[in-house]
Protein backbone atom coordinates (compact mmCIF):
# COMPACT_ATOMS: atom_id res chain seq x y z
CA UNK A 1 0.00 0.00 0.00
CA UNK A 2 2.85 2.13 0.91
CA UNK A 3 4.73 1.54 -3.19
CA UNK A 4 1.42 2.49 -4.79
CA UNK A 5 0.96 5.68 -2.71
CA UNK A 6 4.67 6.74 -3.40
CA UNK A 7 3.66 5.41 -7.40
CA UNK A 8 0.68 7.60 -7.54
CA UNK A 9 2.90 10.89 -5.67
CA UNK A 10 5.07 10.54 -8.30
CA UNK A 11 2.47 10.40 -11.40
CA UNK A 12 1.19 13.19 -9.99
CA UNK A 13 4.21 15.49 -9.95
CA UNK A 14 4.19 15.35 -13.93
CA UNK A 15 4.21 17.94 -15.67
CA UNK A 16 2.99 17.62 -19.25
CA UNK A 17 4.50 20.36 -20.94
CA UNK A 18 7.73 19.50 -19.36
CA UNK A 19 7.75 15.64 -20.00
CA UNK A 20 9.45 14.28 -23.50
CA UNK A 21 8.21 11.71 -25.47
CA UNK A 22 11.24 9.03 -24.35
CA UNK A 23 9.52 9.55 -20.65
CA UNK A 24 5.82 8.93 -21.96
CA UNK A 25 7.42 5.66 -23.72
CA UNK A 26 8.72 4.52 -20.40
CA UNK A 27 5.69 5.41 -18.15
CA UNK A 28 3.57 2.95 -20.82
CA UNK A 29 6.11 0.26 -20.70
CA UNK A 30 6.61 0.53 -16.63
CA UNK A 31 3.34 0.49 -15.73
CA UNK A 32 0.63 -0.47 -18.11
CA UNK A 33 2.72 -3.71 -20.00
CA UNK A 34 2.03 -7.01 -19.17
CA UNK A 35 4.85 -7.51 -16.73
CA UNK A 36 4.00 -3.46 -15.29
CA UNK A 37 3.10 -2.03 -11.70
CA UNK A 38 -0.83 -1.85 -12.56
CA UNK A 39 -0.97 -6.04 -13.45
CA UNK A 40 1.35 -6.91 -10.43
CA UNK A 41 -0.97 -4.89 -7.89
CA UNK A 42 -3.64 -7.06 -9.64
CA UNK A 43 -2.58 -10.11 -8.97
CA UNK A 44 -1.69 -9.31 -5.61
CA UNK A 45 -5.18 -7.78 -4.58
CA UNK A 46 -6.46 -11.14 -3.81
CA UNK A 47 -4.72 -11.35 -0.47
CA UNK A 48 -4.97 -8.37 0.49
CA UNK A 49 -7.38 -7.37 3.42
CA UNK A 50 -8.33 -3.88 2.45
CA UNK A 51 -9.56 -4.52 -1.43
CA UNK A 52 -11.69 -1.44 -1.75
CA UNK A 53 -9.31 0.68 -0.94
CA UNK A 54 -6.10 -0.42 -3.06
CA UNK A 55 -8.95 -1.49 -6.00
CA UNK A 56 -9.32 2.41 -6.03
CA UNK A 57 -5.61 3.30 -6.04
CA UNK A 58 -5.08 1.25 -8.80
CA UNK A 59 -7.69 2.58 -10.62
CA UNK A 60 -6.49 6.19 -10.35
CA UNK A 61 -3.14 5.15 -10.96
CA UNK A 62 -4.42 3.65 -14.17
CA UNK A 63 -6.53 6.27 -15.57
CA UNK A 64 -3.98 9.11 -14.56
CA UNK A 65 -1.23 7.69 -17.13
CA UNK A 66 -4.02 7.10 -19.43
CA UNK A 67 -4.41 10.52 -19.07
CA UNK A 68 -0.89 11.54 -19.22
CA UNK A 69 -0.64 9.22 -22.69
CA UNK A 70 -4.04 10.75 -23.97
CA UNK A 71 -2.76 14.63 -23.60
CA UNK A 72 0.40 14.49 -24.52
CA UNK A 73 -0.57 13.08 -27.67
CA UNK A 74 -3.22 16.04 -28.30
CA UNK A 75 -0.08 18.67 -27.11
CA UNK A 76 2.03 17.06 -29.92
CA UNK A 77 -0.72 17.54 -32.84
CA UNK A 78 -0.98 21.38 -31.14
CA UNK A 79 3.01 22.39 -31.45
CA UNK A 80 2.85 20.68 -35.04
CA UNK A 81 -0.06 22.39 -36.62
CA UNK A 82 1.33 25.50 -34.81
CA UNK A 83 4.46 25.46 -36.49
CA UNK A 84 3.32 24.76 -39.73
CA UNK A 85 0.26 26.74 -40.24
CA UNK A 86 0.23 30.21 -37.72
CA UNK A 87 2.97 33.00 -37.60
CA UNK A 88 2.32 35.25 -34.46
CA UNK A 89 3.14 38.61 -34.81
CA UNK A 90 3.35 40.35 -31.64
CA UNK A 91 2.17 43.60 -30.87
CA UNK A 92 4.44 44.86 -27.94
CA UNK A 93 2.65 48.04 -27.42
CA UNK A 94 -0.81 46.55 -27.01
CA UNK A 95 -1.76 47.00 -23.22
CA UNK A 96 -3.80 43.91 -21.70
CA UNK A 97 -7.47 44.38 -20.16
CA UNK A 98 -7.58 43.13 -16.38
CA UNK A 99 -9.37 39.97 -16.06
CA UNK A 100 -12.10 39.95 -13.87
CA UNK A 101 -13.41 36.87 -12.18
CA UNK A 102 -16.76 36.12 -11.51
CA UNK A 103 -19.02 34.97 -8.73
CA UNK A 104 -21.75 32.73 -7.33
CA UNK A 105 -24.62 34.52 -6.23
CA UNK A 106 -24.58 34.75 -2.52
CA UNK A 107 -27.58 32.34 -1.99
CA UNK A 108 -25.58 29.81 -4.15
CA UNK A 109 -22.58 30.33 -1.99
CA UNK A 110 -24.96 29.84 1.71
CA UNK A 111 -26.56 27.01 -0.28
CA UNK A 112 -23.23 25.27 -0.79
CA UNK A 113 -21.79 26.28 2.72
CA UNK A 114 -25.23 24.72 4.47
CA UNK A 115 -24.84 21.31 2.12
CA UNK A 116 -20.76 21.22 3.28
CA UNK A 117 -21.86 20.98 6.42
CA UNK A 118 -24.22 17.71 6.12
CA UNK A 119 -21.57 16.42 3.66
CA UNK A 120 -19.42 16.11 6.93
CA UNK A 121 -21.87 14.27 8.78
CA UNK A 122 -22.70 11.60 5.64
CA UNK A 123 -26.05 13.27 4.65
CA UNK A 124 -26.01 12.13 1.04
CA UNK A 125 -26.99 15.19 -1.62
CA UNK A 126 -29.77 14.07 -3.91
CA UNK A 127 -31.51 16.94 -6.08
CA UNK A 128 -35.36 16.64 -8.16
CA UNK A 129 -35.77 19.45 -10.43
CA UNK A 130 -39.96 19.48 -10.22
CA UNK A 131 -41.27 22.22 -9.00
CA UNK A 132 -44.71 22.12 -10.26
CA UNK A 133 -46.05 19.36 -7.89
CA UNK A 134 -49.51 17.51 -7.44
CA UNK A 135 -51.78 18.54 -4.84
CA UNK A 136 -51.10 14.77 -3.35
CA UNK A 137 -47.56 15.19 -2.46
CA UNK A 138 -47.26 18.42 -1.74
CA UNK A 139 -50.24 18.25 1.04
CA UNK A 140 -51.82 14.95 1.86
CA UNK A 141 -49.07 12.75 1.91
CA UNK A 142 -47.43 15.22 4.54
CA UNK A 143 -50.60 15.04 6.71
CA UNK A 144 -52.62 18.21 5.79
CA UNK A 145 -56.27 18.49 6.36
CA UNK A 146 -58.15 19.18 3.79
CA UNK A 147 -59.28 22.78 5.07
CA UNK A 148 -55.40 23.51 5.95
CA UNK A 149 -55.46 27.51 5.57
CA UNK A 150 -52.08 26.79 3.15
CA UNK A 151 -54.51 24.63 0.74
CA UNK A 152 -56.36 28.28 -0.23
CA UNK A 153 -55.53 30.06 -3.62
CA UNK A 154 -54.26 32.81 -1.37
CA UNK A 155 -51.33 31.19 -0.03
CA UNK A 156 -50.74 28.80 -2.84
CA UNK A 157 -50.28 29.24 -6.37
CA UNK A 158 -52.20 26.80 -8.27
CA UNK A 159 -51.78 25.61 -11.96
CA UNK A 160 -55.20 23.91 -12.12
CA UNK A 161 -57.41 21.46 -9.66
CA UNK A 162 -54.57 19.10 -8.99
CA UNK A 163 -51.25 20.77 -9.83
CA UNK A 164 -49.57 23.94 -8.42
CA UNK A 165 -45.91 25.90 -7.37
CA UNK A 166 -44.30 23.51 -4.85
CA UNK A 167 -45.01 25.70 -1.12
CA UNK A 168 -41.84 23.53 0.59
CA UNK A 169 -39.38 20.76 -0.39
CA UNK A 170 -40.59 18.57 1.89
CA UNK A 171 -42.60 16.88 -1.35
CA UNK A 172 -39.23 15.82 -2.12
CA UNK A 173 -38.69 13.99 1.15
CA UNK A 174 -42.08 11.99 -0.14
CA UNK A 175 -40.98 11.15 -3.23
CA UNK A 176 -37.66 9.81 -1.95
CA UNK A 177 -38.87 7.46 0.92
CA UNK A 178 -41.68 5.81 -1.97
CA UNK A 179 -38.82 4.63 -3.55
CA UNK A 180 -35.96 3.78 -0.69
CA UNK A 181 -36.06 1.78 2.16
CA UNK A 182 -34.45 3.00 5.46
CA UNK A 183 -31.85 3.86 6.85
CA UNK A 184 -31.97 7.58 5.18
CA UNK A 185 -30.03 10.28 5.17
CA UNK A 186 -30.47 12.82 2.42
CA UNK A 187 -29.98 16.42 2.18
CA UNK A 188 -32.14 18.29 -0.95
CA UNK A 189 -33.07 22.24 -1.75
CA UNK A 190 -34.81 23.69 -4.38
CA UNK A 191 -37.19 27.13 -4.96
CA UNK A 192 -40.67 27.22 -3.29
CA UNK A 193 -43.43 29.22 -4.24
CA UNK A 194 -45.93 30.99 -1.56
CA UNK A 195 -48.51 33.52 -2.95
CA UNK A 196 -46.81 36.43 -0.44
CA UNK A 197 -46.75 40.33 -0.65
CA UNK A 198 -43.05 41.23 -1.72
CA UNK A 199 -41.54 43.55 1.02
CA UNK A 200 -38.20 43.73 2.66
CA UNK A 201 -38.30 40.29 4.40
CA UNK A 202 -40.87 38.16 2.52
CA UNK A 203 -40.35 37.28 -1.35
CA UNK A 204 -43.28 34.77 -3.03
CA UNK A 205 -40.15 32.77 -4.46
CA UNK A 206 -37.40 31.32 -2.07
CA UNK A 207 -35.07 28.47 -1.45
CA UNK A 208 -35.23 25.89 1.00
CA UNK A 209 -32.62 22.93 2.16
CA UNK A 210 -34.61 19.66 3.35
CA UNK A 211 -32.70 17.25 5.92
CA UNK A 212 -34.02 14.33 6.41
CA UNK A 213 -32.50 11.50 8.17
CA UNK A 214 -35.01 7.75 9.01
CA UNK A 215 -33.78 4.57 11.08
CA UNK A 216 -34.48 2.31 13.69
CA UNK A 217 -36.02 3.80 17.07
CA UNK A 218 -32.51 4.03 19.20
CA UNK A 219 -30.78 6.09 16.78
CA UNK A 220 -32.62 9.03 16.67
CA UNK A 221 -34.20 11.91 19.35
CA UNK A 222 -35.02 15.37 19.64
CA UNK A 223 -31.46 15.69 21.20
CA UNK A 224 -30.04 14.38 18.02
CA UNK A 225 -32.21 16.49 15.79
CA UNK A 226 -30.94 19.51 18.53
CA UNK A 227 -27.40 18.61 18.10
CA UNK A 228 -27.42 18.51 14.58
CA UNK A 229 -28.75 22.12 14.07
CA UNK A 230 -26.47 23.08 16.70
CA UNK A 231 -23.96 22.16 15.01
CA UNK A 232 -25.13 24.06 11.76
CA UNK A 233 -25.28 27.35 13.20
CA UNK A 234 -21.90 26.81 15.27
CA UNK A 235 -20.17 26.26 11.74
CA UNK A 236 -22.24 28.92 9.73
CA UNK A 237 -21.60 31.81 12.39
CA UNK A 238 -19.79 30.64 15.59
CA UNK A 239 -20.63 32.44 18.69
CA UNK A 240 -22.34 35.56 17.25
CA UNK A 241 -25.46 35.55 17.64
CA UNK A 242 -27.79 34.33 20.09
CA UNK A 243 -30.44 31.54 19.11
CA UNK A 244 -33.32 29.75 20.70
CA UNK A 245 -35.63 26.94 19.92
CA UNK A 246 -39.04 27.46 20.18
CA UNK A 247 -42.20 24.82 20.20
CA UNK A 248 -44.43 25.12 17.06
CA UNK A 249 -46.58 23.07 14.92
CA UNK A 250 -45.87 21.38 11.36
CA UNK A 251 -48.14 18.81 9.85
CA UNK A 252 -45.89 16.51 9.26
CA UNK A 253 -43.54 16.57 12.20
CA UNK A 254 -44.36 15.88 16.09
CA UNK A 255 -43.18 17.44 18.30
CA UNK A 256 -42.29 20.26 15.92
CA UNK A 257 -39.53 23.31 16.65
CA UNK A 258 -38.72 26.52 14.75
CA UNK A 259 -34.90 28.23 15.69
CA UNK A 260 -34.65 31.65 15.88
CA UNK A 261 -31.62 33.94 15.61
CA UNK A 262 -31.21 37.06 17.37
CA UNK A 263 -30.10 39.57 14.51
CA UNK A 264 -30.59 43.18 14.22
CA UNK A 265 -32.29 43.67 17.80
CA UNK A 266 -35.26 41.37 17.43
CA UNK A 267 -35.75 37.36 16.77
CA UNK A 268 -35.74 35.91 13.13
CA UNK A 269 -36.76 32.23 12.55
CA UNK A 270 -34.92 30.72 9.87
CA UNK A 271 -35.07 27.11 10.71
CA UNK A 272 -38.37 24.71 11.35
CA UNK A 273 -37.78 21.07 12.67
CA UNK A 274 -39.23 18.25 14.00
CA UNK A 275 -39.55 14.20 14.42
CA UNK A 276 -41.31 13.04 11.94
CA UNK A 277 -45.12 12.37 12.30
CA UNK A 278 -45.57 8.19 12.41
CA UNK A 279 -48.26 9.49 10.05
CA UNK A 280 -46.15 10.07 7.25
CA UNK A 281 -44.07 7.37 7.47
CA UNK A 282 -47.23 5.53 6.92
CA UNK A 283 -48.22 7.38 4.18
CA UNK A 284 -44.61 5.79 2.78
CA UNK A 285 -45.08 2.06 3.88
CA UNK A 286 -42.87 2.21 6.21
CA UNK A 287 -43.02 0.43 9.90
CA UNK A 288 -43.73 3.40 12.02
CA UNK A 289 -43.25 0.96 15.00
CA UNK A 290 -39.80 0.13 13.94
CA UNK A 291 -38.48 3.08 12.58
CA UNK A 292 -38.10 7.16 13.73
CA UNK A 293 -37.24 10.43 11.17
CA UNK A 294 -36.14 13.40 12.08
CA UNK A 295 -36.75 16.53 9.19
CA UNK A 296 -35.53 20.11 9.10
CA UNK A 297 -36.28 23.02 6.74
CA UNK A 298 -33.73 25.68 6.19
CA UNK A 299 -34.89 29.07 4.92
CA UNK A 300 -31.57 29.93 2.88
CA UNK A 301 -32.53 33.79 2.17
CA UNK A 302 -32.90 34.41 5.85
CA UNK A 303 -29.29 32.81 6.78
CA UNK A 304 -27.90 34.71 3.48
CA UNK A 305 -29.45 37.86 4.69
CA UNK A 306 -27.97 37.62 7.94
CA UNK A 307 -24.49 36.04 7.14
CA UNK A 308 -23.67 38.86 5.12
CA UNK A 309 -26.20 42.00 6.95
CA UNK A 310 -28.56 42.38 3.90
CA UNK A 311 -31.66 44.47 5.34
CA UNK A 312 -33.45 43.24 2.10
CA UNK A 313 -34.51 40.21 0.52
CA UNK A 314 -35.07 41.65 -2.82
CA UNK A 315 -31.52 42.58 -3.14
CA UNK A 316 -31.19 38.91 -4.22
CA UNK A 317 -33.35 39.06 -7.52
CA UNK A 318 -32.61 42.31 -8.60
CA UNK A 319 -29.41 40.90 -10.49
CA UNK A 320 -27.67 44.30 -10.09
CA UNK A 321 -23.74 43.34 -11.10
CA UNK A 322 -22.44 46.00 -8.29
CA UNK A 323 -24.53 44.09 -5.61
CA UNK A 324 -23.38 40.82 -6.80
CA UNK A 325 -19.69 41.13 -7.39
CA UNK A 326 -19.06 42.02 -3.79
CA UNK A 327 -19.23 38.02 -3.04
CA UNK A 328 -16.40 35.98 -3.25
CA UNK A 329 -16.17 32.56 -3.95
CA UNK A 330 -14.97 30.99 -0.59
CA UNK A 331 -16.49 27.81 0.62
Amino acid sequence: MKNINKYILNINKINLKEIKKKDILKLKKKYLNKNGIINLYLKKIKFIKNKKELGKKINYLKSKILYLIKNYKSILKNKESSKIKYKINYDFFFKKKKKTLGSLHPISLIKQKIINIFKKLNFNLIFYKREIEDDYHNFDYLNFSKYHPSRQMQDTYYINKKDLLRTHTSSIQIRYMKTHKPPIRIITFGKVYRNETISKSSYNMFHQIEILYVDKDEFLSIIYLKNLINYLIINLFGSKYKYRYRISYFPFTKPSFELDIYYNFKWVEIIGCGMVHYKILKNVNYNYLKYKGLAIGIGVERIAMIYYNIKDIREFFKNDIRFLKQFKYEL
